[in-house]
Order: structure tokens, then sequence, then C-alpha cells
């Protein structure tokens, strides 16, 4: 049984006011969704960087991904087996009441397991979800100019890890189409992701004790933010 997720939820009328509701939701499926990149030479350096850290190349592209809804978290912080994990902002879309809303989560994988199998790397590590979302419906139509950031404490300083917009991944409701048939309350898709921006070491994909993930809406200047810290936990041979 997966625990409930609460959510601000906001809306934004014809004549541009905005209103809030707080929904609960119990999420019933978690799809991630991989190898979304709009343009297909993003979706080469994307898979280079991975094989870079030994993930093999996907089968096809995109993908769709089954794991755990009860995966999903608020929590300021998850656990995970070893330092090996690392985070990656994605769009979140989810149904409740009756609509889809649109939020920011991190898709949290082991990247030692993900080298034999990203399948069972997604089902091993806790899914971030922010506890505010934006009506699908309000936003839809200029998804493109959406932002999606995130940075990473590296050093002791907070750094920029990933910047872009969605105009770099698939038409969302194109993702979602793509796996949800029918519209039920507690669907919850993480629609893909941003390459990672290099340190100065020239690491790309890159563990890190705290990670800090957004979404930002330029048109009506206004971000959902979420920040978590990983707390590793020793590796038993």
């Amino acid at each position: 049984m997966s625990s409930k997720l609460h959510f601000a939820c906001e809306s934004v009328a014809a004549d541009g006011t905005r209103s809030a509701q707080l929904i609960t939701s119990a999420p019933q499926r978690l799809v991630v969704a991989g190898w979304t990149g709009r343009d297909a030479a993003a979706i080469a350096h994307h898979i280079e960087e991975l094989e870079a850290i030994g993930v093999p190349r996907p089968s096809g592209v995109p993908l769709y991904y089954r794991v755990g809804a009860n995966l999903l978290t608020q929590a300021p912080a998850i656990e995970a087996l070893g330092e090996q994990s690392s985070g990656e902002a994605e769009p979140v879309l989810f149904f409740a009441r009756g609509e889809w809303w649109l939020s920011v989560g991190s898709d949290h994988t082991d990247r030692k397991v993900e080298g034999y199998s990203v399948a069972v790397s997604k089902q091993m590590c806790a899914k971030p979800v922010a506890t505010a979302a934006w009506r699908w419906a309000d936003v839809a139509h200029y998804q493109d100019e959406l932002q999606l950031r995130s940075r990473i404490l590296e050093d002791g300083k907070w750094v920029s890890y990933q910047q872009g917009s969605l105009a770099a991944i698939r038409p969302l409701a194109s993702l979602r189409d793509g796996i949800f048939e029918d519209s039920e309350e507690g669907c919850f898709m993480t629609c893909g992701t941003l390459g990672a921006l290099p340190n100065a070491r020239g690491e790309g994909i890159r563990p890190a004790p705290e990670m800090e993930i957004e979404i930002h809406d330029p048109r009506l200047k206004r971000s959902i933010v979420h920040r978590y810290a990983v707390q590793p936990l020793p590796v038993v041979a």
C-alpha cells in the first residue's frame, strides 16, 4: 500500500485569477518514462553520458519503466544503499480529482545497478516529488516555455546540475498517452530529464549528498521547488 501524498495545487482562471486547493493522492501506479528527448542529438548525448558510467544503450525510445508506486515520497531525506546513486529533475504528471496535474520530481537511481539493468535500478531508490502542483490544462499549451532546473551540493557549495526547457523533452501529453490508456485516480508518471552539466573535473552524472529540483513557469513567474538529502546506507558483503 502506497503512502498518501499531499499537494498544494494551483489553478488559473480565464481572467488570470489564481486559486489553490489541497489535494491528497494515494499513488496507485507509477511509470518512469525514459529516453524522452525530443531531439535525436540530445538523446544520443544522454545515452553517451550514461554509457560513460557503464549503462547499456536502450532497446528503443522512449521506454516506460513500471516501478512501485510506494517509492514516491515527499520526505526531506531518502535512504539509498551505498554512495553510487544520484537524482535527476523530471516533470511529473499525476491524475487526481478528475484531472491531470504537473509537479516536479527526481528519478533517483542506483547508478551501479543501472550498469546491468536500468529497470532494476529504477526500482532501487525512492522517488522524491514536490509538495505543490499546477493544473496541467493551464500550462499544456505553452509547456515548451517551462524551465527545468536542478542544483546539487558539491564540495560544500550549491552548483547548477541541470538547466533547460521542456522543449527538449517530448510533449508530455504524448508520453502520458503512450502508456496510460485511461485516466485513473492515482496515476503518476515522471517524464524524462535533461543532461547533467559537467563540473570542473569533467564529471557529468554524479552522486551528491543533497539535491534541489525545480520547475519554473516564466510566463506566470512561479516555481515549484523541492530539496532533499540522501542518506547512504552501508553495503554489507
